[in-house]
């Protein structure tokens, strides 16, 4: 061994002298951060002074958003915080002197639900403030060097048409024939799917039960197969063909990581989208989670698992014993599992795959009931914040992700706090309005237009309210029973693939909104006839604050009343719109030049030129065009209106099928292109859309209410009847 020299130990020393230095000024910084902060947040001012502190952070965080840099962003969530942390501190030492008992349980009550939501909101802003915004990395031109890798399509009552389709997509993935071996998954057990894998040449795997539902189904295939490497799609969804080389490069360059998650995408809209027709106009529920919020997990190592379009590292995975199958949830649990022994997680924001979104409201509650008890299991069993393995970071990016699904009491209490004092006349708050007013609204104000620049891309204010709201009273009970005793409940299987020939107001779902929507209304009312009596100031200013508080409450309640409606769904198959250039070849030889509008499995519609006409019932060919590469496909024109056809596809062969979907559904950009490109977010127009909403759902609710009215009318009329003629 070389001797060290003088010289290098000299310079060892200074380098640590440097490193020691720079430690301690940055935990200077940070003491002196915290003590400005502090002070800030229990700086008493007088009534006056709070109210200019208001408007000059408010003037600021819109000047900020304007900007929108990171930079912007960072300042902004800084003031929130600060406005928000005043208002708690003033909350919790200036407004809480109950002396009757009506006020205390009310007023304990709301601030418990204040404090869960100032909880979210800086856990959110933790985990939202610098996505880390990943790229794809390039895997070696050497394919020799590329893993193996295995596709599980776990299936159980879903379709065959919807698994063919799934199936026929992951056998066209860019990546070496050898190396990619797909299965089937099926906890069915059905012949026809049996049939169907051997003559496409699909693994098919069963097992002799169905013990842990999903979670068995995959641990019992990752016994038999050998790849090093698994891809797991839900059977609904649809992988591009760029799935595994979009994603495996960081798997090579990184060692540790064990697990990159992709976004869920949808190519049919949710209860919420197709009911409120907002389809691709307003972003859907889990915009916000896969668009920002896995995102900003990455930086932390933070990404969970979320079940499907996912690539797993074999080795990490047997290690923590497979797929975990303690809670419901258990994607999310698994990638906690492989946290805790160290290992590496990664997100991908570039959607690569694309799936069929729940079609009912009652299906789409029972899906989030089940990830509601599942992260209330996983709070309770494996609580993140105690055991060893995961850094700070890491903990409260899954604190954060099990505590949104506790929600649903707050919002219970934040729908109804008003009427408090307009039915009781309780004292919630025990200060001025004024006083009141000018501590709540820049937490209330900085907040919205905060989480707003952050946010505005993928979900829109005040549809988180929304969204809650038609949640709350389902999801609450099983979180709650699931704290208490983890063991309660079971899997349930969310069903995909089906129709609503008609549609109905689904009363039984919204039974619990109309009631809050009901106590409300009469809350007005209540509240104007005693502002009609009022005198005093002070009781005019309180009676004002809780009016416009409910009144916002009946927005909201009406908007969750009117996602009830259930519109009629009649394709089993939802059309993906695209414009994808194409041929038709008519029967009499001539070749047209025209492109696609929209497609499914089973047909295509196509925009003709002007001039053109091609009758129904009509024979063609349709060619479909993609980088120099062009397929045929024979098909009959279902309808011909002016310059649109429905072509239905005839009697397409094993091989067509396949070339079908690796034409349209497995295009690489088919999903990307749309990814967080809808209209940005304005908080008033937002405030106005949801408005919009509510009044068309208190439309909806009399027009329902007039149709079971005259429904139990009739049926009376004919008892009558039938007891007249009787006698």
């Amino acid at each position: 061994m070389r001797p060290w020299r003088n010289g290098q130990f000299t310079q060892l020393s200074h380098m640590a002298v440097r490193i020691s230095a720079t430690l301690w000024a940055q935990v200077l910084i940070a003491v002196l951060a915290v003590l400005v902060v502090s002070i800030t947040v229990i700086a008493p001012l007088p009534l006056e002074e709070q109210m200019l502190f208001t408007a000059a952070c408010m003037t600021v965080a819109l000047i900020l958003r304007r900007k929108a840099s990171r930079l912007a962003v960072l300042a902004m969530i800084m003031m929130s915080v600060i406005a928000s942390l005043r208002y708690m501190y003033w909350r919790l030492t200036s407004s809480l002197g109950f002396e009757h008992w009506l006020d205390m349980a009310f007023g304990y009550g709301l601030v418990l639900a204040e404090l869960y939501a100032l909880l979210v909101l800086l856990l959110g802003y933790l985990q939202t403030a610098w996505p880390l915004q990943r790229k794809p990395y390039p895997l070696p031109q050497d394919q020799a060097l590329w893993p193996s890798v295995d596709v599980y399509i776990p299936t159980y009552n879903e379709p065959l048409d919807i698994i063919r389709l799934t199936a026929f997509a992951a056998q066209a993935i860019d990546w070496p024939k050898d190396k990619l071996n797909v299965y089937v998954l099926d906890d069915g057990r059905r012949d026809e799917f049996r049939e169907f894998c051997e003559s496409a040449g699909i693994g098919y795997i069963i097992r002799p039960d169905n013990f842990h539902a999903k979670a068995g189904n995959l641990n019992h295939a990752l016994k038999i197969t050998k790849g090093d490497y698994i891809a797991i799609f839900d059977a609904d969804h649809v992988p591009t063909r760029s799935f595994l080389q979009v994603g495996m490069g960081w798997f090579l360059r990184d060692p540790k990581l064990a697990m990159l998650q992709t976004p869920h995408f949808f190519f049919s809209p949710d209860p919420f989208e197709k009911n409120l027709e907002t389809f691709r106009s307003v972003p859907n529920e889990g915009e916000l989670f896969y668009g920002l919020v896995q995102d900003g997990n990455d930086l932390w190592n933070a990404t969970f698992f979320c079940g499907s379009c996912a690539i797993i590292k074999r080795g990490p995975l047997e290690e923590v014993g497979g797929i975990a199958v303690e809670t419901v949830t258990e994607d999310a649990h698994t990638a906690l599992k492989m946290s805790r022994l160290g290992y590496n997680t990664a997100y991908l924001a570039l959607p690569q795959a694309a799936g069929l979104a729940t079609e009912s409201l009652s299906g789409h509650i029972g899906q989030r009931i089940r990830w509601a008890r599942g992260m209330a299991q996983i709070f309770r069993t494996d609580n993140p914040l105690l055991g060893g393995g995961l850094k700070f970071g890491q903990r409260l990016c899954y604190l954060n992700a099990m505590l949104h699904f506790f929600y649903g009491l707050p919002r219970l209490v934040f729908l109804t706090a008003p009427l408090a004092y307009l039915f009781f006349g309780a004292q919630i708050f025990q200060a001025s309005a004024l006083l009141i007013m000018a501590y709540a609204l820049p937490h209330i104000l900085l907040a919205s237009v905060t989480n707003s620049t952050i946010q505005g891309r993928f979900r829109h204010s005040f549809w988180n309210e929304v969204y809650e709201s038609v949640l709350a009273w389902y999801i609450m009970r099983p979180v709650l029973l699931a704290m208490v005793n983890p063991k309660l409940g079971k899997f349930n299987v969310t069903a995909k693939g089906g129709v609503i020939e008609k549609g109905y107001f689904d009363w039984k779902m919204a039974r619990p909104y109309i009631v809050v929507l009901l106590l409300n209304v009469i809350g007005i009312v209540v509240g104007l006839s005693k502002l009609g009596f009022a005198a005093d100031s002070d009781v005019v200013a309180t009676l004002l604050i809780n009016l416009t508080w409910t009144l916002y409450n009946i927005i909201i309640s009406a908007a969750s009343v009117a996602v009830a409606a259930e519109a009629r769904q009649v394709r089993v198959e939802p059309r993906v719109y695209a414009n994808l250039q194409a041929t038709l070849v008519l029967s009499n030889g001539k070749t047209v030049v025209c492109a696609t509008h929209d497609f499914s499995q089973r047909g295509i519609g196509i925009t003709l030129p002007d001039g053109v006409d091609v009758p129904q019932g009509e024979q063609v060919l349709v060619s479909l065009l993609h980088d120099q590469e062009e397929c045929a496909f024979p098909a009959l024109v279902a309808f011909s209106r002016g310059p649109t056809l429905g072509l239905s596809f005839a009697n397409l062969s094993i091989e067509q099928q396949r070339e079908l979907i690796r034409m349209t559904f497995s295009r690489a950009n088919t999903w990307a292109a749309s990814w967080g490109e809808g209209v940005p977010d304005t908080p008033l127009g937002a405030l106005a859309e949801v408005s919009t909403i509510g009044l068309r759902g208190l439309r909806l609710l009399g027009r329902a209410t007039a149709n079971e009215t005259l429904i139990h009318l009739r049926s009376l009329l004919a008892q009558l009847k039938a007891s007249v003629r009787s006698t």
